[in-house]
């Protein structure tokens, strides 16, 4: 356990390309700390490598190895470091419990950002890694192509430094975008929206067949992926969970085992956060022939032990579904065109996975893939909220989207993209 001290986050830089920067939290502790700081984390680009968490219920103390996810990635440390200070609640108590009656945080406005172009294969990758490195989250998307071959870009984005009432921020941001695409670019504008967001507040109305396939908790691999897909599904299917009443006098302990992946951590306690479970002491060890172990000390709001085998069952399934397959990739018919959808569950609080939109328009940039429009809209289930993302696609000679394994070796790549692997 850490003790306070003046420094909330600390990072050591490693000190050579490739070594492990070490990230130090040590504040007091809320609930669904963990998540947050994992989220902020990867919105940076990092990877988790490696962790160990701890906490009593009122102290909390968390050292991550991270890495960056592309070599050529240059993160900046001061900016992470007021970034994860913010999301830690004040280090005086007084202030803390005070904090939580009087302070309640609210979200940060959304802003339009209206962008113009001529139609370049990528551009949406370009504008979308532009926004991402200025430290700004996209809300919503509507991409827009007209018939004279220029797109309309509404990108529905709040700010993570909460800059974007001052004139010179805007500017700034309007300024790189510019700058990064040259020629193609035409006007670009940032405002606080209309009523065309407002539109856009609402759940989306996906045709029945395409929610039950994208939903349905059974992965179809034959179906949905190609081969050399299919045989890692067979890996990420190993996952397993033991739990153990009888290490901790006080603690429930979970043993698990599965496949790495980019946003493992962030997963589980995002899980753990969603079903109001406390872990008081976690590690996350490092890679072993691609499989990760986690040791988790957990307990009920309460402050005790799970019993209830059926309870157990219920989380282990929960986890579970999370390591097998916590983003949902496959590609449809919208009528005469071919749509790729991308959906991943929302946290309770509202927020949604970090750098998805980021992750798919790379991979399909990689593939040379064009899209015709797209757009992010929230879709509702029985047991769990979801941000989906929906891209047309143009077809190509390269990839004649009424091949089947035209249609596989995108999803194959999306997937692949999206789990670092």
């Amino acid at each position: 356990m850490g003790i306070p001290c003046d420094d909330v986050v600390v990072i050591k830089e490693g000190k050579t390309p490739g070594e492990p920067s070490v990230v130090t939290v040590n504040c007091p502790d809320k609930a669904g700390l963990g998540c947050d700081l994992c989220r902020i984390i990867l919105q940076f680009g990092l990877c988790i490598t490696k962790g160990d968490f701890s906490t009593d219920g009122r102290w909390c103390y968390i050292v991550l190895w991270v890495v960056p996810h592309h070599s050529s990635l240059k993160v900046d440390w001061e900016s992470l470091k007021d970034r994860l200070s913010t999301a830690c609640p004040p280090s005086c108590f007084f202030s803390f419990y005070l904090n939580q009656v009087s302070n309640v945080p609210t979200p940060p406005p959304v802003y339009l950002l209206k962008f113009w172009c001529h139609d370049q294969r990528g551009s949406l990758h370009d504008v979308t890694k532009i926004l991402c490195e200025l430290e700004i989250l996209i809300q919503r998307v509507k991409v827009m192509p007209t018939p004279d071959g220029r797109v309309l870009d509404l990108f529905f984005i709040t700010d993570c430094l909460d800059l974007l009432h001052t004139k010179q921020r805007r500017d700034n941001i309007c300024e790189h975008l510019m700058a990064a695409l040259g020629e193609y670019c035409i006007t670009c504008e940032l405002k606080l929206p209309g009523p065309e967001y407002e539109s856009l507040q609402g759940n989306s109305s996906l045709p029945p067949a395409i929610a039950e396939e994208l939903f349905s908790y059974q992965l179809k691999d034959e179906e949905a992926y190609p081969k050399a897909l299919s045989s890692n599904m067979g890996a990420v299917k190993k996952a397993s969970i033991t739990v153990d009443n009888s290490l901790s006098p006080v603690h429930t302990v979970l043993q698990i085992q599965c496949v790495d992946q980019k946003c493992l951590f962030y997963d589980i306690l995002r899980t753990s956060k969603d079903c109001n479970i406390q872990i008081a002491y976690g590690r996350f060890s490092s890679t072993k022939k691609g499989f990760r172990n986690l040791d988790l000390f957990i307990q009920q709001t309460d402050g005790k032990k799970i019993g209830d085998p059926e309870s157990q069952v219920a989380l282990c399934s929960r986890l579970k579904e999370e390591m097998v397959h916590p983003l949902r990739v496959i590609i449809a018919n919208r009528g005469p065109d071919i749509e790729l959808l991308v959906a991943n569950p929302v946290e309770l609080c509202g927020k949604g996975r970090p750098l998805v939109f980021y992750d798919v328009t790379l991979a399909l940039k990689k593939l040379r893939v064009s899209i015709f429009a797209a757009e992010i809209v929230r879709h509702s289930t029985l047991d769990c909220q979801w941000e989906v993302y929906r891209f047309l696609l143009d077809d190509s000679r390269e990839f004649p989207l009424a091949s089947k394994q035209a249609r596989g070796k995108i999803v194959e790549k999306v997937r692949r993209t999206l789990m670092g692997w």
